[in-house]
């Protein structure tokens, strides 16, 4: 197998943990309770600035012009598009919380970083500031590959925008051959890597899924659902 089909059989338990997960199911039922959206929004726009950065350092340290130029172009793609979705479902939530978010909606209008973003922020950092581009790829694979994953599932899309949406950004074509080049990157950039190299690639990845199967559990810890 490749070394990022290896990777992901290995870590086979907590990734099918995220993207069967409660949230998951709810999504896609479009049945999620509008607090635990609201706090899982808010926590996930944390990220924004910080995989902005990280994807970055993946451009500034590719070692292929043509795979820096597609980096670089998904750069706009994330500012542009996700930002954006943020901003308009956020307003929707706090706007409909006057009947019934209460303490949550005000809480994640500038929300403290819960156990597993806090944890993912420091991942993305640590891999950012190694300058080492097979480890930012590494993180970035993780986080656009398990969501892919979900966001592919075989099912009705949800009649409301503020589910479906957040979906869409995570499916289709496009989004898929994004994937499939950090996977292709991260196969050929691990397989001239040392040994030391491929450990911190394998030992990251690990982190990365169990911080994702954390993640998705959060926001209904927290919430008044």
């Amino acid at each position: 197998m490749s070394f990022t089909s290896t990777l992901r059989a290995r870590t086979d338990a907590p990734w099918t943990a995220a993207v069967s997960s409660r949230f998951v199911r709810e999504l896609w039922a479009g049945s999620l309770p509008d607090p635990v959206l609201a706090v899982y929004l808010a926590q996930d726009s944390l990220f924004v600035d910080t995989f902005v950065a990280l994807l970055g350092a993946a451009v500034a340290t590719a070692d292929d012009a043509r795979v820096r130029i597609r980096l670089a172009q998904q750069l706009g793609l994330v500012a542009n598009d996700e930002d954006g979705y943020f901003a308009r479902a956020l307003t929707r939530l706090h706007t409909r919380g006057a009947g019934g978010l209460g303490d949550t909606a005000a809480a994640s209008a500038d929300p403290e970083p819960l156990p597993p973003t806090e944890g993912f922020l420091r991942l993305m950092d640590e891999a950012r500031a190694s300058q080492s581009y097979a480890l930012a790829l590494t993180v970035l694979l993780v986080a656009e590959w398990l969501y892919l994953d979900w966001g592919s599932l075989d099912a009705p899309t949800p009649p409301d925008w503020l589910h479906a949406d957040w979906i869409d950004l995570h499916r289709g074509a496009g989004f898929a051959r994004w994937v499939d080049l950090l996977r292709d990157e991260t196969d050929r950039v691990a397989a001239a890597a040392g040994a030391d190299t491929r450990r911190r690639m394998e030992e990251m990845f690990e982190r990365a899924v169990v911080l994702e199967a954390a993640f998705f559990d959060a926001a209904y810890e927290v919430s008044t659902d």
